[in-house]
């Protein structure tokens, strides 16, 4: 392939300067360079725009460098044009270019030269470097389908043009830091060919640039850099911090990088494989979706109406869904009825707590609504003290995994009419019903009950409930600690003292942290057609452990150690399990106690003690309390051999290891951790911490787990979100301020060992949040069509309201570019 030269500007360097980088460049590569002539043809002057082939460019791509600049040319000009040379002569022929560098701008309005390159890259400085005509040839480029690579400094070319401003994605601030920072670039991007084969978690050095408006949501990021790792200064962006995007832009296609700000940069490998699948995808060598980020390419779309005045005829108080493989979706509502309707709280009264928990199903081949039956559950006591309100009643739905020929749906929920009002306990269960398809009905005469155990009701709260299959057809059941959110200051739930009439209900070491009570858990059992269950091997116990006499555990425990999980999911694909659970109420760490609320997810890969109440987070313990005093503190709890001595525990004392957990948060922020003792206590305070999580806080919190999204190829969906996400896991909150709504990537080496994820996207402008939004995120699930759905619980607590409603997000960007027929070698990697 020949080596083309690059020339320099006659009134900065001259004719010796161009011979010189000539061999320079040849140098670099290997071999002669070609002869360069100080006096480049004389450009064929255009008024207007250019006439240019669409798309720009042929089978053999050429790709042109272009480094003016309008001050001294950057140190890194000579270094960028050989690593894209080298680049263009390397890896596998379907993928070679020969490159083209020039600083002559002449060739923006010489169209038989500018039409034969597929794509152009900018390596220039700041400034002007392009007179009007000179941007309306570049313009009419980019409208006839060229590519456009940028780096670095390009961002600073042009200041006083808002196209150009629009091209590159946005403009560095003035402060922004110069010195030369090692910092981690998370590649958020899997699919995209410039970030597809990198690290998740990429550390090198460079210049980092901060931007006077960040682009994300009007670009397509594919990197972020980590500020948590670097100085950033004042200017900083935050969290949120892009340094490589791309776009669809004007007719063509954009890339930009803020990398390459050293001439070092272009020796690094990782970055020239950057450069690599950028140009690939420029110059049409390649395609690649810049698209799926884009906030404006969704759309959010409530689906159901208010309810009619007194009537859930639509949606009963959100509590969760599940969706078929026809599209129908399934959405229930817990048991708290309209406000307009009393509430019965009253122990004496027979009706006390009485609700229907409801089964509505959309049907998005006619936008109609039905409600397919409902339970009388124990879960309509309206709001309160934790003495009076009641988070039972129907709790979680689940189709059977044949579904569509066996009509089986699964729903866990507590029975009104097996309460003992004398006691104050109950029963909850999980039982099968069979749908009619035809009628969109439950026959509630067909209930098969799997799986029942007790729960008190004399306090509130944590009841759970979230259901998920394997792919091994094997059902998940969260179930929450059924214990008190008071007694114990808003730290660990271990009060042992407070009881009714022998039950305790403010010491989650009787159901969480105990090894021989359903609640508190995530278990795994295997339904049978006769509608018993069965134990799958490799559970957290087999019930018939002979430590400490034998008897104290469960087979059925998956996950011990849980507070309120009440949404939990799987990916099939991996069977990895993903939970979510909500933290006590402590708005500040305790030196004394321990941390302040943690909301938890959680990525799990086998069966585990995930730690409430003895320890949080990353293994963070907390203080343990007993008889007679429960106001004393005692020892800190040791997490990696906890022991549960509370008089309330029928189980084993000795508990397994706790795993760390993935995310947590409070209201100080995300993934707070703080300096340890020689015995691996944190210190506790406030001044001390650090954040390892900066992109979500909490306050008001109470997370809401959602699903993986699997991308599927063959789907011919026009509502599918894009590759982009797939394997990416999304976790919210029900609150939409400063909480959660993000699709996290977490590395596979680490995930399910307190691994941290790796990458976050905001969703929030996706999934809009505000008063007109979702504002409160309920629960969210994809559905085979590859389009979200959303519940919104509504405005108030413990009923339904003119906001609670079903929601669903549709991706509506288009596919990956070039078009197949535009590609410049239809060999080329895909």
């Amino acid at each position: 392939m020949q080596r083309t030269p690059h020339h320099r500007s006659r009134s900065r360097r001259g004719f010796a300067a161009v011979l010189a980088t000539g061999a320079l460049t040849a140098s670099l590569l290997g071999g002669n360079a070609a002869g360069a002539s100080p006096n480049p043809e004389p450009a064929d002057r255009l008024p207007t725009t250019l006439s240019l082939p669409s798309p720009p460019g042929g089978a053999n791509v050429k790709v042109l460098v272009f480094h003016a600049s309008a001050g001294d040319e950057s140190p890194t000009v000579d270094a960028g044009i050989a690593a894209i040379e080298k680049i263009g002569l390397s890896g596998p022929e379907a993928g070679r270019f020969r490159t083209v560098a020039t600083d002559d701008a002449g060739v923006f309005t010489n169209a038989k030269r500018l039409g034969t390159f597929n794509a152009v890259v900018f390596l220039t400085g700041g400034g002007d470097v392009l007179d009007p005509e000179q941007e309306a040839g570049l313009e009419a480029y980019m409208e006839a389908g060229g590519g456009f690579l940028g780096i670095h400094d390009a961002a600073r070319t042009e200041p006083y043009s808002d196209w150009f401003t629009g091209l590159v994605g946005a403009r560095p601030a003035a402060n922004s830091p110069t010195a030369v920072q090692r910092a981690t670039v998370e590649t958020g991007d899997r699919s995209h060919p410039a970030t597809k084969d990198l690290p998740l978690e990429w550390k090198r050095p460079d210049k980092w640039l901060n931007w006077t408006k960040n682009p994300s949501g009007d670009v397509h990021t594919v990197a972020r850099v980590r500020e948590l790792t670097y100085k950033p200064g004042a200017s900083a962006n935050g969290w949120d911090h892009p340094v490589s995007w791309c776009r669809d832009y004007d007719g063509g296609r954009s890339f930009y990088t803020a990398m390459g700000g050293t001439a070092d940069s272009f020796a690094e490998t990782d970055f020239r494989d950057h450069l690599r699948g950028a140009l690939a995808w420029t110059s049409r060598l390649s395609r690649a979706d810049c698209t799926a980020t884009i906030n404006s390419n969704y759309r959010a779309e409530r689906l159901t109406q208010p309810n009619q005045p007194g009537q859930n005829d639509q949606i009963g108080e959100p509590h969760g869904l599940v969706t078929a493989a026809d599209g129908r979706v399934f959405y229930i509502g817990r048991g708290g009825a309209d406000s307009s309707r009393p509430v019965v709280i009253d122990w004496k009264d027979p009706d006390i707590g009485k609700g229907l928990g409801e089964i509505h199903v959309y049907d998005p081949k006619t936008g109609k609504v039905t409600l397919a039956g409902a339970l009388t559950v124990f879960g309509n006591k309206g709001g309160g003290d934790e003495l009076v309100k009641v988070e039972e009643g129907l709790l979680g739905i689940e189709l059977d995994p044949d579904f569509a020929s066996n009509g089986w749906v699964y729903l866990h929920y507590t029975p009104h009419a097996k309460i003992d009002r004398d006691k104050q306990t109950a029963v909850r269960q999980v039982s099968r019903f069979t749908f009619d398809p035809a009628t969109n009905k439950l026959d509630l005469a067909s209930e098969k009950v799997l799986l029942s155990w007790p729960v008190q009701i004399h306090s509130c709260c944590h009841a759970g409930g979230g259901m998920a299959w394997d792919s091994q057809d094997n059902l998940y059941i969260a179930t929450g600690d059924n214990n008190s959110s008071g007694f114990s200051g808003g730290y660990s739930g271990n009060n042992p003292q407070p009881n009714y009439k022998g039950v305790s209900f403010a010491d989650a070491r009787r159901t969480a942290g105990n090894t021989n009570n359903l609640n508190g858990k995530i278990l795994r059992i295997h339904p049978e057609d006769d509608g018993t269950y069965t134990l799958p091997a490799g559970n957290l116990f087999t019930g018939k452990e002979p430590d400490e006499g034998g008897g104290r555990t469960r087979g059925e425990i998956y996950v011990m150690g849980v507070r309120n999980p009440a949404r939990i999911s799987i990916d099939k694909s991996t069977d990895t399990l993903y939970a979510g659970w909500v933290g006590p109420d402590a708005g500040e760490p305790s030196t004394t106690w321990g941390p302040a609320k943690y909301d938890t997810f959680a990525a799990i890969t086998e069966p585990g003690n995930h730690g409430w109440p003895y320890c949080m987070g990353n293994k963070q313990p907390y203080r343990d309390r007993n008889l007679p005093d429960p106001s004393k503190p005692l020892g800190w709890y040791d997490c990696d051999a906890p022991k549960n001595e509370s008089p309330n525990n029928d189980g084993l004392v000795n508990l397994p290891p706790v795993t760390s957990n993935t995310i947590w948060y409070s209201p100080q922020g995300g993934g707070v951790d703080y300096p340890r003792d020689a015995d691996g206590v944190p210190s506790y305070r406030a001044e001390e911490q650090k954040l390892l999580l900066p992109w979500l806080k909490g306050g008001g919190q109470a997370t809401m787990n959602g699903p993986v999204y699997r991308y599927d190829a063959a789907s011919t969906s026009a509502d599918k979100w894009p590759a982009y996400w797939d394997g990416k896991w999304f976790v919210g909150d029900f609150y939409d301020a400063d909480q959660p709504r993000h699709a996290v990537l977490t590395d596979p080496k680490t995930v399910g060992k307190g691994g941290l994820p790796t990458h976050a996207e905001s969703l929030k402008k996706i999934i809009p949040v505000g008063a007109e939004g979702i504002r409160n995120l309920m629960d969210w699930k994809f559905a085979p069509d590859g389009s979200l759905y959303v519940l919104d619980y509504g405005r108030g607590f413990f009923t339904s309201d003119s906001k609670s409603a079903l929601w669903r997000v549709t991706y509506k960007g288009g596919g990956p570019t070039p078009a197949a027929a535009d590609l410049a070698r239809k060999a080329a990697a895909q």
